[in-house]
């Protein structure tokens, strides 16, 4: 009999519970077919997108060894023309002949300090503790803030450069010692050379072609 053709009132109790197991089946059905679909969609787009980021990034790491290449050759060939400045130290720009296509090799460096910069920020945090707090918290917080490391457990070479500012400030010895150690600690190390390329628009104003070249 087609229980679905009667009136809920008139189904027995058996019949209500087929009817409902039956009704759950198709729900369970249902639902597994969709995420079936969600599943087998999610994959392939997955797939096809990771497969297309690691075709751009061999792509970009080709580009970037043939653009080093490239601006190492013009590096030698500018140097004997002397049309590289003395103090560039690697960096320098060349652009095409009508000036509307241009690349720019920058020298990217990076900040570090070694451990002589623990036993100076030990010294600082002593002096600003029993002097500067009691007499003025808000500058105590501020000089403090300057040496605060960052995610990486690192300085920041910003921050540091404020705190020399303030170097003639205060003339107690642990002040003194604390900036001159962290000043000798300091180390600038070259990372790599970056690279920018630019291009004039229609209306003559440069625009930036954006390519990350920093993590390759």
């Amino acid at each position: 009999m087609n229980t679905e053709a009667k009136p809920a009132h008139e189904l027995s109790t058996m019949e209500l519970e087929a009817l409902l197991k039956d009704k759950k089946e198709k729900e369970k059905k249902k639902l597994e077919k969709e995420k079936e679909l969600y599943e087998t969609q999610r994959n392939t787009q997955t797939d096809t997108a990771v497969k297309n980021a690691l075709d751009l990034f061999d792509i970009l790491s080709e580009f970037k060894k043939d653009i080093h290449k490239m601006m190492d050759e013009q590096a030698l060939k500018l140097a004997e023309y002397g049309k590289i400045r003395s103090n560039s130290k690697g960096g320098f720009t060349i652009s095409n002949a009508d000036d509307t296509k241009r690349i720019t090799r920058r020298r990217d460096t990076e900040p570090a300090w070694d451990e002589r910069s623990q036993k100076a920020i030990e010294l600082i945090r002593d002096f600003l503790g029993d002097t500067i707090k009691k007499r003025d918290v808000k500058m105590y917080e501020i000089l403090l803030s300057f040496l605060q490391r960052n995610e990486k457990g690192e300085l920041e070479y910003s921050r540091v450069m404020d705190l020399y500012s303030h170097e003639d400030k205060f003339d107690d010895p642990r002040w003194k010692e604390g900036l001159r150690l962290i000043k000798e600690s300091y180390s600038n190390h070259l990372k790599g050379f970056g690279y920018e390329f630019k291009y004039k628009d229609e209306g003559g104003k440069w625009q930036n072609i954006l390519l990350n070249f920093s993590s390759l």
